[in-house]
């Protein structure tokens, strides 16, 4: 598993599993198994926007983007290697990976 999953994963099993990952697979959808709401939606931006440096754009609230692990580190190695968020990424002082993030 790569390790923005595992980032990714770690933040799911804690926040919204309690800590009980139930044989959590990366493809497995968040809201057909219960295991994020809208508001669960709302709070797992704003820990991809505070620990990636990263705006997640209204349009890009869809399923495709943040409904299961697999679809999130996708979303979001997307995000990180944009060339146009270079200069915004600057203005924010760039991003800096979790600890255990290589």
């Amino acid at each position: 598993m790569a390790p923005i999953e595992q980032e990714l994963r770690a933040f799911v099993v804690e926040n919204f599993l309690f800590g009980q990952d139930g044989n959590l697979r990366n493809d497995d959808s968040f809201l057909e198994n219960g295991i994020i709401d809208s508001t669960g939606i709302l709070e797992l931006v704003s820990y991809l926007e505070e620990q990636y440096k990263i705006e997640v754009a209204d349009q890009e609230l869809v399923p495709e983007n943040l409904d299961s692990i697999a679809n999130l580190a996708r979303f979001l190695c997307k995000k990180l290697a944009l060339p146009a968020q270079a200069p915004v990424l600057a203005t924010y002082g760039g991003w800096r990976p979790a600890a255990n993030h290589p």
